[in-house]
């Protein structure tokens, strides 16, 4: 007989691997339990989350408890033999981890013990790591904690920005599960557990985090512009205090700045805005200012000059 699944995922990044589960004949599908809807945009539209739409598409039951710890009976009520989770959102109370008699995995994505926490695959690219990937995990008490099934690795492309390592992580899950489906099916699966000193954590982002640090190196500013791309996205201020968002790519430089403030405007066209930062200088290409559209430096200087030695933004220590 083939084992009752409960799939718990809310993010768009849990799409493939919900649509791998509907397609394999390993495992029955019974449920999705995903985050209620949400408002979106301007007009604060309620809007489905992605894998809600999906599995309204295929005919899976779906269930968008506010709160799953006030949810164990209806999970009891489903009697899961196995539980997949990716990126559901909320914290699985221990009474709902002890009712599937094959347990609770999770797709992290990340290469754990590196990036647990919510946002792995920004930290990944902010950290500089060569590879990311995908971890097969047990979930249990703890955060991202678990003893690890499998993983499966991805290079990091150069320019690799949030969205597109999030587009191919999303592609990959499915990889890692298929290859984890037939390990957790047999029972008793061989766990790696997880090195505490290796452990490095990444809390949820706020767009405060992408407010832009000038006194860091370039390279380091470089990384978090990308890392940040599409959200929480990454800030400055004009010298008037005009929020500025500024996109990749960048091109961070180990060039003297000849001792200016970081944050100092060095060249301001054709094509791009130089600043210095604190370890080397900055080249930006995209910018859109409040209230305004996404613009190419160059159109954005057609209309409005910038005075080379102004100073935008300035030092935020601390931030994450």
């Amino acid at each position: 007989m083939r084992p009752r699944t409960l799939f718990l995922g809310t993010g768009d990044i849990a799409v493939p691997s919900l649509a791998s589960l509907l397609d394999c004949s390993l495992v029955e599908m019974i449920g999705l339990v995903c985050q209620p809807d949400k408002p979106v945009g301007r007009k604060q539209v309620l809007t489905p989350p992605a894998t809600k739409v999906l599995a309204a598409e295929r005919g899976l039951a779906v269930f968008q408890p506010d709160r799953l710890r006030g949810s164990v009976d209806l999970v009891a009520e489903l009697a899961p033999d196995l539980m997949v989770v990716m990126a559901y959102g909320q914290i699985i109370p221990q009474a709902i981890l002890d009712l599937p008699r094959l347990g609770c995995w999770n797709l992290h994505a990340s290469l754990l013990p590196r990036h647990r926490g919510a946002a792995p695959i920004q930290a990944a690219i902010l950290a500089g790591d060569a590879f990311s990937g995908i971890s097969v995990m047990a979930v249990e008490a703890g955060l991202d904690s678990g003893g690890v099934l499998l993983q499966e690795r991805t290079a990091l492309a150069a320019g690799e920005t949030g969205e597109t390592l999030h587009d191919r992580l999303a592609e990959l899950a499915p990889v890692a599960l298929a290859r984890a489906l037939p390990l957790l099916l047999a029972g008793a699966p061989t766990l790696q557990p997880q090195d505490p000193a290796a452990v490095t954590h990444l809390g949820k982002l706020e767009r405060a985090h992408g407010v832009l640090d000038w006194g860091q190196s370039a390279e380091l500013i470089e990384r978090r512009i990308r890392a940040f791309h599409p959200w929480p996205g990454t800030s400055t201020c004009l010298p008037d205090g005009t929020a500025v968002k500024i996109f990749p790519p960048v091109v961070a430089a180990e060039v003297p700045t000849g001792g200016a403030l970081p944050g100092t405007l060095l060249q301001a066209g054709p094509d791009q805005l130089v600043f210095a930062t604190g370890g080397g200088r900055l080249a930006v290409f995209e910018i859109q200012l409040a209230g305004a559209r996404r613009l190419r430096v160059a159109d954005y200087l057609a209309g409005h000059p910038r005075a080379v030695g102004e100073v935008w933004g300035a030092p935020l220590r601390g931030r994450a």
